[in-house]
């Protein structure tokens, strides 16, 4: 099948979902099912193949979310239900202000995402977000905007994750001086995707009713009475709480590489892992929080149980994402259009960016933009320096930021904890995206003018 067929049917295939979920209404996960099938329909998939393609991308991204949105959402609302979020939130918020909180919240999501994947990292600070949001009476958006996009910009560029650490690799390029580079063009972007979101934020977005109901944001009036009688718990505790999960996760990264094979070499490893490490945090939630605060067990039962239909709508969107992206990949879209711009013999840099975009756009997935974009020019790479390979590595990783969208299971568990449309989503999320990426790129590709 030719190039451009192939670009045709994905570019019909993206029109065909957004009409579906912004025009006809239709449930984004059905959506996404109709525009996989017809992907997968029109290209050269082989019938017999068709729905066992679909599943398996479905599969495979449920497999890597469903435990840790589900227990993620048990502990929000177990920290919600105490109390604890609004009591954090008011504390800091009384000291810095909302206008400070939102920057300061933004930092925290800088360094939070250095040992934790972005999905991960971004469900864990949910409560958070929600807490201020509440104690402010905002949209939390405006909190979680900058704080997604600064994770991301984490996850693709610093080779703590597996994109970044994956192109110095294929390129052989030094992994602690692009840690360097890497950490020294975030800054500035971070900065900047700060601002950015400051103005999209500007703007009102209509936020979904379970999201509105969740955060009590509806007349007072309409509020339901306090769940919990009991004092708020401390500032502290509830930190703790949240920031368990990721010391635990870092300890796994870190610590074990350095313990040998052993019994304390295997534990280190399970509870490292992000689904035990959540399991762990929201164990002691329920104890401290619930159980030693008075709380019946049927009670936090009830409270555990309600997180679960709001986690299920998140988990089967983004799998229905997961299947999308998977046709896109199998149909050989992303490989024409890979190939495509890499006949075009531009400049590496310019040519890194653009693959990995290009890339990133078609199969949603910005780690296999990036691994595949420096897979590409690995050859056309060797014989440059060690600092010109680590910017050619960091213009794919930037190139893999941009243009976050439909078929991008973390655009979905944005949009769907945020509260956000579908077309509210794409004049947020996908524009913050694409422009830290393009400042990223810029950043960049000055440098390595300069250097």
């Amino acid at each position: 099948m030719s190039t451009a067929l192939l670009l045709t049917i994905a570019l019909v295939s993206v029109v065909l979902l957004l009409l579906l979920v912004i025009k006809a209404k239709v449930h984004p996960f059905v959506a996404l099912l109709i525009s996989s099938l017809f992907v997968a329909v029109c290209s050269d998939i082989p019938a017999d193949k068709v729905v066992s393609v679909i599943t398996s991308g479905l599969g495979s991204l449920l497999g890597g979310i469903t435990i840790i949105v589900t227990l993620g959402a048990m502990l929000g609302a177990v920290i919600e239900s105490s109390g604890g979020a609004d009591s954090l939130a008011k504390k800091i918020t009384g000291r810095l202000g909302v206008k400070r909180t939102v920057g300061a919240l933004t930092l925290v999501a800088f360094i939070l995402g250095l040992p934790v994947f972005f999905d991960v990292g971004f469900i864990i600070v949910i409560p958070l977000i929600y807490g201020f949001a509440k104690v402010a009476r905002v949209s939390p958006v405006k909190y979680g905007l900058p704080m997604a996009g600064m994770m991301l910009m984490v996850h693709v560029a610093i080779p703590t994750h597996p994109g970044p650490a994956a192109a110095a690799n294929l390129l052989n390029a030094d992994i602690g001086l692009l840690m360097l580079w890497g950490l020294a063009v975030c800054v500035p972007t971070g900065l900047l995707g700060y601002l950015v979101a400051r103005r999209l934020n500007r703007k009102t977005y209509q936020l979904s009713v379970e999201v509105l109901e969740q955060l009590q944001l509806a007349k007072p009036e309409e509020q339901p009475a306090p769940r919990d009688a009991a004092p708020a718990p401390g500032a502290f505790l509830i930190s703790a709480l949240i920031v368990l999960p990721i010391l635990l996760i870092l300890m796994g990264t870190l610590v074990t590489d350095k313990i040998p094979a052993g019994k304390l070499h295997n534990l280190l490893v399970i509870i490292g892992s992000p689904a035990i490490a959540l399991l762990i945090s929201l164990a002691l939630a329920c104890w401290l929080l619930g159980l030693r605060r008075g709380w019946t067990r049927d009670k936090l039962e009830a409270i555990t149980g309600n997180a679960i239909p709001s986690a299920a709508g998140v988990i089967l969107v983004s799998g229905a994402g997961g299947a999308f992206g998977k046709v896109l990949v199998e149909s050989g879209v992303g490989k024409a259009l890979a190939e495509s711009l890499h006949a075009l013999h531009l400049p590496l840099l310019p040519a890194a960016f653009l693959l990995a975009l290009a890339l990133r756009a078609s199969q949603g997935s910005a780690t296999v933009a990036i691994v595949t974009t420096c897979g590409l020019l690995a050859t056309a790479a060797s014989g440059l320096s060690d600092t010109q390979l680590v910017m050619l590595a960091l213009a794919a990783c930037f190139g893999g930021f941009g243009l976050s969208h439909v078929n991008d299971s973390g655009f979905w568990v944005v949009t769907r904890f945020l509260g956000l449309s579908v077309a509210d989503g794409l004049r947020s999320w996908t524009v913050l995206t694409t422009l830290m990426g393009i400042i990223g790129f810029a950043l960049v590709w000055g440098i390595a003018l300069v250097v």
